[in-house]
């Protein structure tokens, strides 16, 4: 048997060359084993042979026979070949487009096997289909007549050219011979094959069992890989010790109640525990606080903060915006300024000299809670004793950033909080470094806000609605995903929705227009006025997110409601229903797809974000659901997070097992199936 070295330039294999390695090489597939690891999307069953006098309109078919004809015609300057075909039952004609080296190429005679779908035109006919013509009927084939791979591909790749390079990789055994470094107890409790059977049955499986066996093999590794990577770094947060201890927490938790104008959840009580429990433990706290939309995160934090300064040492708040570092700063102040706290503010748009004042009096503690933006990264930002960091909407930070504030020479706690909850794997995946604590319910008192779903025609009656809600004294937001139209959008837009607003719907004075394009005085000064009641509607984009907490409002209407995903949907939402009055939340869309259907359905039937989330990842998949692609999600080769939960679950059981018995680091560096660099990078 010949050993291949899979280290090689693929060029050198048989049927790539030098310019088919160019596209190859701008997919990242450099290597042999590159290659070997260049998976099918999917597969097509193409054994069944179904006779020709069986063959209906629109259906996929493998079809076999003999050419009886074969000829060209030109129609509107497109080239067609035709072909008719025809085993003992009947016949039928293939069509292929500006593709004349067919003439050549099939002869009258010979037998061909065909799939493609069929169409009506003139008779019944098999479109554009994919063929093989047979030298002998017992021929092995690649094309048809098996379960067939169809792989990714790029403007320059095709289907047949890329299925015979991997067919002759796997019948010349470039693959045979490789050492199986997956432990022989792993491999049998879980039915995986061997690394050559399962590469074999990847590329070109002769039974779907075994590509099913063969693909959960290599999503394990993926999956075995990265939690080593992401388990390592959650024992080494176990290293760090905690040199800022809490003592007595009993005396923190009720001093801190005590004064509370209102009674904390058993959900939020449980948290507290929680997170007092790491502060006074020997390691430094690295935990994830996830809650639903006003379920009440910044109070918990704030008996974190509380325990922190009564102990002696100082907190720092990081969050993404100005608006919600003001509304932190205003809210922590108040929970915490009865208790002789002190608290601050930085953020980008302070003055030189307010940046130098609060600058020095945090670094001499005479603040104990600096709240801030990216500002706390960005400047200079010394602390006396900084003995807790917490991070709101902490999926708008990128990981190093995260980093960036703990990295002090004693490492201090980190809290992370989200208003986006997490499902359980893609929590495994993004935050598996972090202990992860959940508030499920709502404070009491929180009512459910009725949500529906309303076409067009039901405009003016919602405008009705609507101003019987403002002269009751209730405050609307109405929410476009555009700031202006532009001609390529039929969408309505923020801006000319808020003049025609003015001019025909509301009175004069009372519609106030805010969106990310404004200058940050002139955003302020909008939020401003409806928040103070001034203005009743506020017409706004998705900078409302997060950041305003204006109990008085009622209602939000969200415009095209279909351009969002779930979890914000739900984000939005969240901006009403803040007060005792019952509150409402209507989706003005027209989805084109069954997919925009089921998101705007499913927000009129639940509130609960943690089912929301669930669907949300169901339906958009990992790489969107946070609302970007980046996300710090590593690419994985073929695993996915939402389908592939069980193997995830176990292969996280199994990476602390390999890091307790010493194998993590030889697995890590002969895993076969992981685009390392990636996976590495990401975690």
């Amino acid at each position: 048997m010949t050993i291949h070295d899979l280290t090689n330039d693929i060029r050198y294999v048989k049927g790539i060359g030098p310019k088919r390695a160019e596209i190859f090489n701008k997919l990242g597939v450099l290597t042999v084993k590159d290659l070997l690891c260049y998976f099918p999307r999917r597969y097509e069953d193409r054994r069944h042979f179904k006779t020709m006098d069986s063959v209906r309109n629109d259906e996929y078919v493998t079809v076999r026979g003999t050419v009886i004809d074969i000829a060209a015609r030109t129609v509107k300057k497109m080239m067609l070949v035709e072909a008719l075909i025809s085993d003992s039952t009947a016949s039928i004609k293939a069509v292929w487009f500006n593709q004349p080296y067919l003439l050549r190429t099939i002869e009258k005679g010979v037998t061909i096997v065909m799939s493609g779908k069929t169409e009506y035109y003139r008779g019944l006919q098999i479109r554009a289909p994919e063929y093989e013509i047979l030298n002998d009927p017992d021929d092995d084939t690649i094309h048809t007549n098996r379960i067939t791979p169809l792989y990714p591909l790029t403007e320059g790749l095709y289907q047949k050219s890329v299925r015979k390079v991997m067919y002759q990789l796997m019948v010349n055994d470039w693959h045979a011979g490789l050492t199986d470094y997956l432990p022989a107890p792993i491999r049998e409790r879980y039915r995986f094959p061997g690394i050559n059977e399962t590469l074999r049955a990847i590329h070109f499986p002769d039974e779907f069992d075994m590509l099913e066996r063969a693909r959960a093999r290599i999503v394990y590794e993926e999956f075995l890989f990265f939690e080593i990577a992401v388990v390592t770094r959650f024992k080494t947060n176990e290293l760090y010790a905690n040199h800022f201890p809490v003592r007595d927490t009993d005396g923190c938790k009720n001093g801190f109640t005590a004064r509370l104008p209102f009674r904390l959840t058993d959900d939020q009580l449980r948290v507290i525990d929680d997170i007092f429990s790491d502060l006074s433990s020997a390691h430094a706290m690295n935990r994830l606080l996830q809650g639903d939309v006003g379920a009440g995160k910044t109070v918990v934090a704030s008996a974190a903060l509380y325990a922190m300064v009564k102990n002696g040492f100082q907190g720092a708040f990081l969050v993404p915006t100005e608006i919600l570092a003001e509304q932190h700063y205003r809210t922590v102040r108040a929970f915490l300024e009865p208790y002789g706290i002190r608290t601050g503010i930085l953020t980008g748009s302070a003055t030189k000299a307010e940046r130098k004042n609060i600058l020095a009096a945090v670094a001499q503690g005479d603040v104990d809670i600096l709240i801030g933006t990216h500002a706390l990264l960005e400047e200079r930002v010394v602390f006396r004793s900084l003995g807790l960091v917490v991070i709101d909407e902490q999926h708008k930070f990128g990981v190093m950033q995260r980093a960036q504030l703990i990295q002090q020479r004693e490492r201090p706690h980190l809290l992370v909080m989200t208003a986006t909850p997490i499902p359980r794997t893609l929590g495994l995946t993004l935050y598996g470094d972090l202990t992860i604590s959940a508030i499920r319910s709502l404070p009491k008192g929180r009512k459910e806000i009725k949500t529906y779903w309303i076409d067009e025609a039901k405009r003016n009656d919602l405008y009705t609605f609507l101003k019987k809600k403002v002269a009751a004294g209730e405050q609307v937001y109405i929410l476009f995903p555009l700031v202006e139209e532009t001609e390529k959008s039929d969408l309505k837009a923020a801006v000319a929705e808020y003049e025609r607003l003015c001019d025909t719907v509301f009175p004069a004075g009372r519609v106030g227009l805010v969106h990310g394009r404004l200058k940050k005085e002139e955003k302020d000064a909008a939020m401003n006025r409806f928040i103070s009641g001034e203005t009743a509607v506020l017409v706004t984009t998705t900078v409302v997110e997060v950041g305003i907490d204006n109990p008085n409002a009622t209602c939000m209407v969200i415009e095209h409601a279909e351009r969002f995903g779930l979890s914000q949907l739900h984000q939005l939402r969240g901006r009403v229903g803040r007060g005792t009055a019952e509150s409402f939340c209507f989706l003005l869309g027209k989805p084109k797809t069954e997919e925009g259907k089921k998101r705007l359905e499913i927000m009129t039937r639940t509130h609960d974000g943690f089912l929301i989330a669930e669907e949300d990842l169901r339906l958009r998949g990992p790489g969107d659901f946070l609302g970007t692609r980046q996300s710090g999600l590593p690419q994985f080769l073929l695993a996915n997070i939402v389908d592939d939960q069980e193997i995830l679950v176990a292969a996280r059981d199994d990476a602390f097992l390999c890091i307790k018995d010493g194998t993590a680091a030889q697995l890590c560096d002969t895993i076969f199936f992981t685009r390392k660099n990636s996976i590495v990078h990401s975690s």
